[in-house]
């Protein structure tokens, strides 16, 4: 369920697909901080069947298709969370790292034996 302040008024595979850049800028050597802020993505995950690990969470790969869709690259990059040149770079603004989706808990798993 989206945050009921979602002022960018991201839809559902927008809210998860910045929720899970913002994960993977976190993660040891998936991210370099630029001079502007920006956090550009160096790695993604591998998929291991239908889900992929971030760190000690287990992602869903349903979860997962806007990290590779042109559609919602662009509409984050209009929105200034991203800054995006597909397929070959995407960067985490400081506004989409600091963006609340509010649904990490629903889409990053923690716990439960994985």
């Amino acid at each position: 369920m989206p945050p009921k302040a979602n002022p960018a008024k991201l839809n559902a595979l927008q809210l998860r697909t910045l929720t899970l850049l913002q994960a993977i800028a976190r993660l040891p050597n998936a991210g370099v901080l630029q001079a502007n802020g920006d956090i550009a993505i160096t790695a993604f995950p591998h998929a291991h069947g239908d889900h992929f690990h971030l760190g000690d969470a287990v992602v869903r790969g349903a979860d997962a298709t806007g990290l590779e869709n042109q559609i919602v690259w662009n509409a984050l990059s209009r929105k200034g969370l991203i800054r995006a040149e597909w397929p070959h770079q995407i960067a985490l603004t400081p506004d989409g790292q600091r963006y609340d989706t509010g649904i990490a808990g629903q889409i990053l798993h923690r716990g439960g034996g994985h």
